[in-house]
């Protein structure tokens, strides 16, 4: 236990049932003098008008002290509201005037200083990092007024429907709506769909990004593939995909062809359309030692199989009967108003690879329009809140974005339950790049990695706590030697840090020191009547079923 937590022994001074006991004594010498000066009936008085209130004084302390959290006492040991100028909303509404944002938003709230109660900002250059063990408010305290408050474009990922429920009716004041819900998470029937072809276009790049997130979506980036068949059935894939594309077919027209090796269409629609190295790589593969082929085509088919469920596919292709509104992402980020909702199962990750690729197609969108504006950054921010990341939108690309995006105007805050778990998508180098690209890091509670609670507490400010030691000679009883010094001990450890209640936060604005924060819920921000609202009208109703 640090030294800021720890007891040494009794104080006389540091009870409060001792504080109490001397505010009686004063009170008791209050009373005599009255009595000396002014009789017995005024003593009286003056009990009845000073020892009331005095005790309710105690009485509030001593339960105020009780409600405290223990690690709120080493608040004044870290950094304060005072260390942190840039991120008060006045630093944070500069910082917005000095970026050219068109909001009147100052930033992203991250929570309420402990030591000094007030709010903390991040700037809309910040990226967000955030670590939150399960139900530790992860979604009341960040997630949520992230979206609500939010002055334009928001992107949302999740598991759960509730960030839905609670954020849809602020959202579609400010402009349309869209929830994409292939493994019906929250109920949402395919009324739109999306083909993720208008991602890939005429682009072999794009082909081979869209195909590489198809086979990344279930794998994490660091784990080792197969030498020839893996990175060849990609590439396949992604082939075919092109060859849609450039058809104007269906995203489902690949399942065919890659049923039937020897069909040459990919191969002619490629040529015919100027790729000829591409299509000369499908022939070369379709006319090879049949095991080889089968290997190849087995691979990509095993990157294709989320387009053979009927559930998915319905909400990437325009299916037949009555006509449905084809979501398009360009149209999406060419404005500051939109909010979409993009949401798959944690365990069964069918919908991710489509996930993955929505994301990228919405940030390309943004940062290609951001590229051509003035100072080469958007206006109005766009946010995109990827909430369980790691199981939605284990997005390989995401680490170099932290490294720009916040230069553009788009705020990525990125929310996980360990470190363990962003490790299993980026491995060790890419989880610590992202975490020290951050400009906003904030631990929730919640973890038993001691490892990372360890390198949380060393990046705390050190506190040399006064020992006293008194010494007696052994021929001299009556002689005494008081020596007076400090050690330096961390103000928090991985103890604490472990056991941080619900309600606090541990976090690090800007590279300054680490200060501990009170997170503030909806239900205290400016849009909890709103919120209300939505929840009312969206959230499932018991007593209905729906």
């Amino acid at each position: 236990m640090p030294a800021t937590l720890r007891r040494r022994g009794p104080s006389p001074y540091g009870s409060t049932a001792v504080l109490a006991l001397l505010a009686s004594v004063g009170l008791v010498g209050v009373i005599a003098t009255v009595a000396w000066r002014f009789g017995v009936p005024a003593a009286v008085t003056a009990v009845a008008a000073i020892g009331t209130p005095t005790a309710v004084c105690a009485l509030v302390l001593v339960r105020r002290r009780r409600r405290r959290p223990t690690i709120d006492r080493t608040a004044r040991h870290l950094a304060g509201p005072r260390d942190l100028p840039a991120a008060s909303a006045r630093g944070a509404a500069a910082a917005a005037a000095r970026l050219g944002a068109r909001t009147s938003v100052p930033g992203v709230r991250i929570g309420r200083s402990v030591r000094g109660g007030r709010d903390v900002w991040a700037s809309w250059e910040d990226m967000h990092m955030d670590i939150w063990g399960p139900r530790t408010g992860k979604t009341t305290t960040r997630a949520i007024p992230a979206v609500v408050e939010a002055p334009g474009a928001v992107v949302v990922t999740s598991n759960k429907r509730d960030i839905v429920d609670a954020t849809r009716g602020v959202r579609e004041r400010r402009g349309p709506v869209w929830v994409f819900d292939p493994q019906n998470q929250a109920n949402e029937p395919a009324s739109w769909w999306w083909d993720p072809l208008t991602f890939v276009g005429s682009s072999v790049v794009r082909a081979t990004i869209a195909a590489s997130l198809f086979a990344g979506a279930n794998r994490g980036a660091h784990v080792r593939s197969d030498g020839y068949f893996e990175p060849a059935g990609q590439d396949l894939f992604a082939a075919v995909l092109l060859a849609a594309s450039e058809a104007g077919l269906p995203v489902t027209a690949v399942l065919t062809w890659l049923r039937r090796p020897t069909d040459d269409t990919p191969a002619r629609i490629l040529r015919d359309a100027g790729h000829d190295v591409v299509a000369a790589s499908v022939e070369a593969v379709s006319a090879g030692p049949v095991t080889q082929r089968a290997g190849v085509y087995g691979v990509a088919s095993q990157i294709a199989a989320p387009l053979t469920a009927p559930e998915i596919a319905r909400w990437v292709t325009p299916g037949e009967g009555r006509p449905r509104p084809q979501f398009r992402h360009t149209d999406f980020g060419a404005h500051d108003n939109g909010t979409i909702y993009l949401l798959s199962e944690e365990t069964h990750k069918v919908a991710a690879p489509l996930i993955l690729t929505l994301t990228t197609a919405l940030a390309y969108q943004f940062e290609g329009r951001a590229i051509e504006s003035s100072g080469g950054r958007l206006a109005v921010p766009a946010v995109f809140v990827l909430d369980e990341a790691a199981n939605v939108c284990p997005w390989p690309e995401l680490p170099s974005l932290y490294t720009h995006y916040g230069s553009r105007g788009i705020v990525m805050m990125t929310i996980l339950q360990s470190w363990a778990q962003g490790v299993a998508v980026w491995g060790q180098t890419g989880m610590a790049a992202m975490w020290g690209a951050a400009n906003v890091r904030v631990y929730g509670g919640g973890s038993a990695d001691t490892g990372f609670l360890g390198d949380l507490a060393g990046m705390s400010p050190d506190f040399e706590p006064a020992t006293h030691q008194v010494s007696w000679s052994a021929f001299d009883p009556f002689s005494r030697a008081a020596t007076r010094s400090s050690r330096s001990e961390p103000v928090l450890d991985a103890a604490v840090l472990g056991s941080m209640p619900r309600g606090r936060a541990w976090a690090q604005v800007g590279g300054s020191a680490p200060i501990l924060l009170r997170t503030v819920p909806w239900w205290e921000g400016p849009y909890a009547d709103r919120i209300r609202d939505s929840i009312a009208r969206y959230a499932p109703h018991p007593e209905t079923g729906t």
